[in-house]
């Protein structure tokens, strides 16, 4: 009980209790719950309920839903003696200590890393988890495409699980005899406390830019919660940050834990320079070492740096990690080539971010034959940061010969008011020559019709993705499946 700092309790903490819940609808006898303040929603309003079914205590931020001292009687509660309420500050944050509790401390069981940044996060989680596991560790996986518990894939929601969900997770890992964790690590998890009572061995830094201003509103408060992860490390860990990035110091900046550095461009600790390159992978030479990998592009180089760093500060063999790294594949919708019998390329990328977009096309055009065409599909996701959306494509369309805009997960928006605010960012004479159709199944083919042999087709923003959100309903839709079933 201490670990959550209580300001104050009514009632006895010597009692069992069933399980723990924020959702008051999974409030049964004998049950904690905690009381989260949402963004939409108050879990305080629902504490009657909950007493009503059955909970053993209640965990609040509020002091108007505590009982009145003296009294049996809450003041905006069912009346109930048999309730304890805990008073706390913070319960998301309660919340993250007490679920780390009740299931043990997994993580403290566990060499836990979380690589957190804007771009990338997918990519290094999930490489190094199959680069330990290649090494013959166990290991588990905490991503935005999946979850791991060794080979047992389970569904992932969230980037980052709730709290409940993240601890449970984390002790099925342990009782499988897993001695590794990876975790993407978002700014939303970190800033609803979901990671609180986490005890992370090494924490990566993959880069910093726009993106959930929707959500931190600035880009300052966005930063700063990224770096909450560094701040909290203990000084036995360890913290890897990408030196190209002009965030990747700030990061560190308070870090108790040593600091290694990765770069292209610079003095670092883990450097690397493209050799050669094509559409099939990289021949790089890292800290000296040549080593050919079946990945492409710049930012899979710095995401290889961030990985090799990582397995170099776990004290894995350096010339074990570069055999191992020459064998990983792309991760599923992370820059995987499609060829067609035509003679051209589709590229499928998760790029939904202005910085995302550009590093893609980037690197397609530094691998693309002179004379051939660039033809990007590219959309925004509804309920989200508007802000990113002429950006997107204005550098869509500034590297690509010929602009689809299509439609991406509209959520609750109308895809033609997400389109108007991408074309927003294109001139009159730019958007003459801009193909705008809001069916993406649609824009897809568009793209494979007009493909010519040596051309490359760039559709980004979905990846992994096999669903579209419209008007609050899921529905079916894989990017590789429309443009297999076109090429």
């Amino acid at each position: 009980m201490q670990a959550i700092a209580p300001l104050e309790i009514i009632g006895t903490t010597d009692k069992e209790v069933s399980g723990i819940h924020f959702d008051s609808r999974k409030v049964g006898k004998g049950d904690v719950f905690v009381a989260q303040v949402g963004t939409a929603v108050d879990g305080h309003t629902f504490i009657d309920g909950c007493v009503t079914q059955g909970a053993a205590a209640i965990v609040l931020s509020n002091r108007a839903y505590m009982p009145e001292k003296g009294q049996k009687a809450p003041v905006a509660c069912t009346k109930d003696s048999n309730v304890t309420y805990i008073l706390v500050e913070n319960t998301d944050r309660a919340l993250g200590l007490l679920a780390s509790k009740w299931f043990g401390e997994p993580s403290k069981e566990l060499t836990l890393v979380g690589v957190t940044g804007t771009n990338g996060k997918t990519t290094i989680a999930t490489l190094l988890y199959k680069l330990v596991r290649a090494m013959g560790h166990k290991a588990g996986l905490l991503s935005t495409v999946v979850n791991y518990i060794e080979d047992e894939a389970v569904p992932a929601t969230h980037t980052t699980p709730d709290a409940i969900e993240l601890n449970g997770l984390l002790r099925r890992m342990v009782d499988a005899g897993c001695t590794y964790a990876f975790m993407e690590v978002s700014s939303h998890a970190i800033a609803q406390e979901r990671i609180a009572g986490l005890d992370f061995d090494g924490a990566l830094f993959t880069n910093l830019t726009r993106d959930h201003i929707d959500y931190h509103k600035t880009f300052d408060n966005y930063r700063d919660t990224k770096k909450r992860l560094f701040d909290g490390l203990k000084k036995s860990a360890f913290a890897v940050t990408n030196k190209d990035d002009k965030n990747g110091l700030v990061m560190t900046q308070n870090c108790k834990a040593p600091v290694r550095t990765y770069s292209t461009r610079a003095l670092a600790d883990y450097k690397a320079q493209i050799l050669e390159e094509g559409f099939d992978g990289m021949l790089l030479s890292i800290n000296g070492k040549e080593v050919f990998v079946p990945l492409v592009g710049r930012f899979n180089v710095s995401n290889l740096l961030c990985i090799y760093g990582a397995a170099l500060c776990l004290g894995f063999d350096e010339m074990e990690v570069l055999r191992v790294l020459s064998t990983l594949k792309p991760v599923n919708g992370r820059f995987e080539t499609i060829r067609s019998p035509k003679g051209w390329t589709a590229i499928v990328d998760y790029a939904h971010t202005p910085d995302a977009v550009e590093n893609v096309i980037q690197t397609i055009r530094e691998i693309k034959k002179e004379g051939t065409k660039l033809i990007t599909v590219v959309g925004c996701g509804g309920n989200r940061d508007k802000g990113k959306r002429p950006m997107m494509a204005q550098i869509a369309k500034k590297g690509s010969e010929q602009l689809i805009l299509t439609s991406d997960n509209p959520r609750d928006e109308e895809p033609a008011d997400i389109l108007n605010d991408m074309k927003a960012g294109l001139t009159e004479e730019e958007l003459r020559s801009t193909l705008v159709i809001e069916d993406r199944a649609a824009a897809i083919q568009t793209a494979c019709t007009l493909a010519q042999a040596g051309d490359v087709i760039l559709v980004a923003g979905k990846g992994h993705e096999d669903y579209q959100i419209i008007k609050g309903v899921k529905h079916h839709f894989d990017d590789h499946e429309v443009v297999r079933r076109y090429c």
